[in-house]
């Protein structure tokens, strides 16, 4: 079933910004409703001062386009808007065609988790003019955060060398959609699990979590405490040991280990929740491996980010599982990637395309006409070393196709998929093989080196041919 209906149960055709519905009536009411147009989605720049992102939402947004239908209340809501004159907005036939409207773009795509970078297109959409411009809001919104929050769970994962991350933002998360897709787009780059049950089950991800400070509080003394989870949850043992004395608190859940030992049991790990993790996680290690429990793990949480992990590692912390909430899931540091949706062609039936570009005084806001397609080009040792944009519908000269690839597949044609949906754990690894194929400087936390995407040069020309003719 699809996840957005499992979700919501209820329509989600108005899951957009009024201006868009403004706009399609007035393609309607000029006869420009059997125009065909090129959209793209992108972003200008790589998100958290980083080198790269991470592609996320291409399943959800496919899903929300495969069911997207104005219903009968949806148009019965529409026919209550007014305009200045409390006239209605939209004319009643016009609502008869959004509620006859069936969605039939062809859509190409970057495949769920791959490197993109700035300027290159996520999306290209290509269909009818209302149906690409309705389709705007809700692919930027869908689009925007989940592709924020894998390229964020990446960089925690990468700084974490290989430890286990596990994502516990629900939460301090923005709202019920924000903790449920955060945690699929958590997954996709590099968590190993999520405390989220309900992204659990919608989204087949592993959920892990034991108890909070308030079981410990619940019971007379700290060891108490741990007996009674023990002895309700003997296969699920990881123990916050921080509610009062660290150091008592390791001492009280060593005694519970060797009473899950005599039952066939063991003490999986304990946690830690605050305080100076470097110290206490060597602390903490000496203790649990003085006492025999050298196989049990050491999870630390509290406010952390893939800067404070990389200190932490840096410096020798003893930490094996690293769970990451607020800063994940909220993209802490920068909260909206900036993600832009553009018109790049239009035409009218039977017509020839007619280029468009938008212009502004910063050059990066420029857009480029044409049907893009970004071509990627590695090196024989398949080290991506570099990325050009150009016109699919003219294509450079031909060139050794065993070095390159083009990264924009064909992934809808009359508004059906054309592939089954990925599993999850297919697109994660997706990430670690691109990741292990970006250039290490460019995956650099600080100061990473920029990686070239350039334009080719007739497409670049054409560009600035239209940009003469509309300054003229």
């Amino acid at each position: 079933m699809n996840p957005l209906n499992q979700l919501y149960g209820h329509s989600l055709s108005l899951l957009t910004d009024l201006y868009q519905l403004t706009m399609a009536y007035g393609y309607w009411k000029q006869g420009l409703h059997q125009h065909e147009a090129i959209f793209h989605a992108y972003f200008r720049r790589t998100p958290f001062n980083g080198g790269y992102a991470i592609t996320a939402g291409l399943d959800t947004a496919l899903a929300y386009i495969e069911t997207l239908r104005f219903t009968a209340d949806d148009v019965q809501y529409l026919s209550q808007l007014k305009g200045s004159d409390d006239e209605p907005l939209f004319e009643a036939a016009f609502l008869d065609y959004l509620a006859n409207m069936r969605f039939d773009c062809m859509i190409h795509a970057m495949p769920e988790g791959s490197l993109v970078f700035g300027n290159e297109p996520l999306l290209r959409i290509q269909g009818n003019l209302i149906q690409c411009q309705l389709l705007e809001t809700p692919l930027l919104t869908i689009l925007n955060f989940q592709t924020l929050i894998a390229t964020k769970a990446a960089r925690i994962c990468d700084a974490a060398q290989g430890d286990a991350v596990l994502e516990f933002g629900l939460r301090r998360a923005q709202g019920v959609d924000g903790g449920v897709t955060a945690a699929r787009a958590a997954y996709i780059g590099g968590c190993t699990a999520t405390s989220n049950v309900l992204a659990g089950k919608l989204f087949d991800i592993p959920v892990k979590g034991t108890h909070a400070h308030s079981w410990v509080m619940a019971f007379e003394d700290e060891r108490e405490a741990f007996q009674r989870y023990a002895e309700s949850l003997p296969n699920n043992c990881i123990f916050l040991v921080d509610t009062y004395d660290t150091a008592q608190g390791v001492a009280n859940a060593i005694e519970v280990e060797r009473w899950l030992r005599q039952r066939g049991h063991k003490m999986l790990g304990v946690r830690l929740d605050s305080g100076d993790l470097l110290s206490l996680s060597q602390a903490v290690r000496q203790q649990l491996d003085a006492a025999g429990c050298t196989e049990a793990k050491i999870v630390a949480s509290n406010d952390l980010d893939e800067y404070e992990v990389s200190r932490l590692k840096q410096q020798g912390a003893c930490i094996d599982l690293w769970g990451i909430g607020t800063r994940l899931v909220t993209a802490y540091d920068q909260p909206a990637l900036g993600g832009v949706y553009k018109l790049a062609a239009i035409r009218a039936p039977e017509g020839a395309w007619r280029y468009t570009v938008k212009l502004s005084e910063q050059t990066e806001k420029t857009s480029l006409p044409s049907a893009l397609q970004v071509r990627r080009f590695h090196t024989e040792q398949g080290l991506f070393s570099g990325d050009m944009l150009y016109d699919e519908h003219q294509p450079p000269s031909p060139q050794d196709s065993s070095m390159y690839e083009d990264l924009l597949q064909l992934v809808m044609l009359q508004g059906r998929r054309l592939h089954a949906v990925e599993p999850l754990n297919t697109i994660q690894a997706r990430v670690k093989q691109q990741l292990n194929h970006c250039p290490p400087a460019v995956r650099a936390l600080e100061a990473p080196a920029a990686y070239p995407v350039t334009v080719e040069p007739q497409l670049q020309g054409h560009q600035q041919q239209l940009i003469a003719q509309l300054r003229a």
